[in-house]
């Protein structure tokens, strides 16, 4: 098997730096580093990981390695993956495929390349990986054991696959531990969305209207941010139930097609496809911008804006310009892909941080019970989620209360 294809090797030290630095600010990862390579739980353990390939990522990688795994890495988009640290990771004795900017034909290749190690575990985002595993190379799943997924795209899909019978091993859905979403997609998608906006426009957000696409996790921590920024925060939805709670969190909510003329910035998180399409693009102002933090490519209606624009420039790195036959423009950053890690460097570590854990563990989870678990898409348990917590308010500092005998026995209780 091939070692590495990575797009310049000699770009390592620069990813090395990438990785001390997040690695210095990560302490969750940084203790179970130091329990795994005491304990080698992972020992003789073949790991397959498709994360977007940062520096969070890499360290994650290198944690596990140090447990004892094999470890074998690719991209899970395009344009994500930084080229340094995947060269870092390289020259570290990893398995490596991936590089920025590799058509799809060659990223679905990386992956495959990631895979021929015949994996026990595999670490999925978004679930082109499972897919792989499902479709084109069923073959290099015969030693999975099972695995985790990283994203609310990718559990969707997972489900998708159980309820049609044909998951072939259990996976852990890592997105939906309450040590994930409940910061990782609200605090970690909303400042990394905004980041990735901000610097690809040197642009204000404050006193512009911000339509965001989705109230769920994500779309609740994009807007929450917005507003603080000083931006007028207009939400969009198909949930009756969500879009109550947009409009107590004291957010305007209408369709797209009610506020594809009002808004200056436009943020799509929903996990569907077309959410804006070139109809509500020809109702926008001139220069709208618009941006998608969803894990796909297909939020933003990027086949139709191209066929129907009649003139396509660069406007500054990662922002392009397509002129409508109405005579306007819309500004689109990053290709219409994931706005927060293919123009930026993703989310904070300190998140990351949390995540990272939840997935390091729940891969010795599938390690500890392999052969025990049923071919479905399986929650993360309290116990992972409740150790992660209580460490991360050890690394802060902070203490909480307990609960007393008394309290416990009275809240067993029915006759009080």
């Amino acid at each position: 098997m091939k070692k590495y294809e990575v797009r310049d090797i000699s770009l390592a030290p620069s990813g090395r730096q990438k990785i001390e630095w997040v690695a210095a600010h990560m302490p969750l990862l940084r203790g179970l580093q130091e329990e795994f390579e005491r304990d080698k739980p992972f020992q003789g353990v073949k790991i397959t990981l498709s994360i977007h390939l940062e520096a969070k990522t890499a360290y994650l990688c290198e944690v596990l390695a140090a447990g004892g795994a094999e470890m074998s890495v690719t991209g899970s988009n395009v344009l994500s993956t930084q080229d340094d640290v995947a060269a870092a990771l390289a020259a570290a004795g990893l398995r490596v495929f991936a590089y920025h900017g590799a058509t799809e034909e060659e990223y679905r290749r990386h992956i495959e390349m990631a895979l021929e190690q015949k994996p026990n575990i595999v670490i999925d985002d978004g679930g082109d990986l499972v897919a792989t595993l499902h479709t084109r190379r069923p073959d290099l799943a015969t030693e999975v054991w099972g695995g985790c997924e990283e994203t609310t795209t990718g559990i969707i899909r997972l489900k998708a696959m159980e309820r049609e019978g044909v998951l072939k091993f259990p996976m852990v859905a890592v997105n939906d531990a309450k040590c994930k979403h409940f910061f990782d997609n609200r605090y970690g998608t909303g400042q990394s969305t905004w980041d990735s906006i901000m610097r690809n426009t040197n642009l204000i957000v404050a006193g512009k209207r911000v339509v965001v696409a989705g109230y769920g996790w994500c779309s609740k921590g994009i807007a929450m941010r917005a507003k603080a920024l000083g931006a007028k925060v207009i939400v969009t939805e198909i949930d009756p139930v969500a879009a109550i709670e947009a409009v107590m969190d004291g957010f305007e909510v209408m369709t797209m097609e009610a506020a594809a003329p009002l808004g200056d910035i436009f943020v799509c998180a929903t996990g569907n496809k077309k959410v804006i399409t070139v109809e509500h693009m020809l109702k926008m102002k001139d220069l709208a911008i618009l941006a998608n933090a969803g894990h796909f490519n297909v939020e933003v209606d990027m086949e139709g804006l191209e066929a129907a624009a009649v003139e396509k420039k660069e406007l500054r790195k990662n922002l392009t310009g397509y002129h409508l036959k109405n005579g306007k423009q819309v500004c689109v950053i990053a290709e219409g892909r994931l706005v927060n890690i293919a123009a930026a460097d993703g989310h904070p570590a300190e998140v990351m941080d949390m995540s990272f854990a939840v997935q390091a563990l729940s891969a010795l989870y599938i390690k500890e019970h392999r052969g025990c678990l049923e071919n479905k898409v399986i929650d993360v348990s309290e116990e992972i989620d409740t150790l992660v917590a209580e460490r991360m308010l050890a690394a802060w500092g902070i203490t909480i209360d307990k609960l007393t005998e008394e309290q416990k026995e009275y809240l067993n209780s029915w006759n009080v």
